[in-house]
């Protein structure tokens, strides 16, 4: 069972639609449910209508999901009660670090201010001001075989250090909430971008300390425009095109690596998807991070 799980910050860009039709087609080739998700949770990014939108456009390339579309902001609850349970039992903390704070502590030789250098580790109290909740992390190596990178292993300890699962704005974190979400619909082969690699360990060490499974993991590799930068909205990216849905479909399955043929070009979406799911082959994207929309 795979998802899909964009946030609604803006219509679907192509870098969004080329890894929704990665997950689609594994999906699908595996007999397998395809389900969407709409990470809601950071509210200050969000766009109002944008959800609308992009069930509109995943509906207009035939990228049909299974059940009822889940919504992270309604299991917020859900969330929380984990979190309370985490404190109670004293595996999360509050820290009041500031980036300027963290910025100093690497300055008087501790650890990059990407690497929690563990300043509040081990304070007693609930401070009076705004706090994040960090989750201890310890000293085990967590690893997993990648489909398409291979293995990966990761000291979370070393090379991330105590990590945030509640924001000072008192909102859940994403590494947090969706762990929760994969296992509350059953989520086992999870396809998503290779930017997001970094996070998996990350993932897996809540999973185990939770109790959960692991789901099966594929990182397929991001589009970049000419510049070598990753296609999102932070970079402008712009909104994928609905007048000709089959010929957006024809280039994605292109920059997949899945080689449709030339006469397919100017076939109906049913059609061009009927083929790449047949013919879905993600062994041909092995080892690869990035990929141009030039090509």
């Amino acid at each position: 069972m795979g998802r899909f799980a964009p946030s609604p910050t803006g219509p679907l860009h192509l870098g969004s639609l080329y890894t929704a039709l990665a997950g689609f087609l594994q999906a699908r080739s595996q007999q397998g449910l395809w389900l969407l998700r709409i990470d809601d949770l950071d509210t200050p990014r969000n766009v109002t209508g944008s959800a609308d939108i992009i069930l509109k456009t995943l509906e207009a390339f035939g990228l049909h999901w299974d059940g009822e579309v889940y919504y992270q902001s309604r299991h917020v609850d859900i969330y929380n009660d984990i979190i309370n349970d985490l404190q109670r039992n004293k595996l999360i903390y509050p820290c009041t670090c500031s980036r300027k704070t963290l910025t100093a502590a690497s300055d008087r030789g501790q650890p990059q201010p990407d690497i929690y250098p563990g300043l509040c580790r081990n304070r007693q109290t609930l401070p009076d001001g705004p706090h994040a909740l960090r989750i201890k992390t310890d000293n085990r190596i967590i690893s997993f075989q990648d489909e398409l990178q291979g293995l990966i292993s990761h000291n979370l300890a070393k090379q991330d250090g105590d990590f945030i699962v509640k924001r000072k704005d008192r909102i859940v974190a994403y590494q947090f909430a969706v762990v929760i979400d994969d296992d509350l619909q059953h989520v086992n082969h999870i396809v998503r971008g290779f930017d997001l690699l970094d996070a998996t360990p990350k993932q897996i060490y809540l999973q185990q300390l939770l109790g959960l499974l692991t789901p099966r993991y594929m990182h397929v590799p991001v589009i970049v425009d000419e510049q070598g930068y990753k296609l999102s909205k932070q970079t402008q990216a712009t909104a994928v095109d609905l007048a000709s849905p089959h010929r957006i479909i024809f280039a994605l399955l292109v920059l997949l690596k899945q080689n449709p043929p030339i006469e397919l070009q100017q076939a109906p979406v049913t059609e061009l998807l009927g083929w790449a799911v047949e013919h879905w082959n993600p062994v041909l994207l092995k080892n690869a991070h990035t990929v141009s929309c030039d090509d």
